[in-house]
């Protein structure tokens, strides 16, 4: 593991079982700092199973993770999250009867710049009025970013569903993460909303520092976004490289793009 270090995450013949089903096996990531990488593959391919080992939704059978050079396998989603990797939604999952910015502070919340004590929000002393200022400001600055800062005070369940996609990537970057993971962010946007979210998602990286890994099954999207990519075929590793070199792969035409 001599250059660990330089890839912000890395697995290790990642793999994971359901009783004698090898969801995935011997999936080998190696994802360096602020790029934007795509991890692609027919439905059942072991795409969300991967991201739930590496959240912590599931514990890894084989393998290991390393974030940063720490290895995270089979940590807690809460401790997984503070290390700093955090994630969207295939099903959007937002509070939808909090405000929309209410979501985003959600977010904020275990920040340590916007922590006071327990006795201070008890008996709504200064410094918890201080906090959630602070906390609201920087929700609006994100919600700014994703032009969502004027419904700031709707429910989030009044949102349209471009918006609400939005404001689930919004809140997972309030969590200040290393690595933010995306799962198919552009399901179900016309091509309008499709073209403003890659424009955002570039705004991401270079403007947070982020790196980026996402799955999506539109491979216009992929191919505009995404550095380099891991094709999985029934969860294992099928093509991995430069993404317009591996979606030009015979082998991924036949088991993905078809034809």
């Amino acid at each position: 593991m001599s250059n660990v270090i330089e890839n912000v995450l890395e697995t290790q013949n990642l793999g994971i079982s359901f009783g004698g089903l090898k969801a995935a096996q011997d999936v080998n990531l190696k994802i360096k700092k602020n790029q934007i990488y795509g991890l692609i593959g027919p439905n059942g391919a072991g795409k969300t199973t991967i991201f739930n080992m590496l959240t912590g939704v599931y514990k890894p059978t084989t393998g290991k993770i390393f974030l940063d050079g720490e290895e995270i396998t089979g940590l807690s989603q809460e401790k997984i999250n503070h290390k700093g990797i955090a994630r969207t939604f295939q099903n959007i999952r937002l509070f939808n009867n909090m405000s929309v910015v209410r979501n985003v502070m959600v977010g904020l919340h275990y920040r340590p710049e916007f922590k006071c004590s327990v006795w201070e929000s008890m008996f709504r002393l200064p410094g918890h009025f201080k906090s959630e200022k602070a906390m609201r400001e920087r929700a609006k600055e994100l919600l700014r970013i994703f032009d969502l800062e004027t419904e700031r005070n709707s429910l989030a369940c009044n949102l349209p569903y471009g918006k609400q996609r939005k404001l689930e990537i919004a809140r997972a970057l309030a969590t200040n993460p290393k690595l933010l993971l995306l799962d198919e962010p552009a399901a179900g946007m016309n091509p309008h909303e499709t073209e403003d979210l890659v424009n955002t998602i570039h705004y991401i990286r270079d403007n947070f520092d982020m790196t980026i890994l996402l799955i999506e099954h539109d491979m216009k999207f992929v191919a505009s976004l995404c550095d380099e990519v891991t094709v999985l075929n029934f969860g294992t590793v099928l093509v991995q490289g430069e993404t317009r070199m591996a979606l030009r792969d015979p082998e991924v035409v036949r088991a993905y793009i078809g034809g």
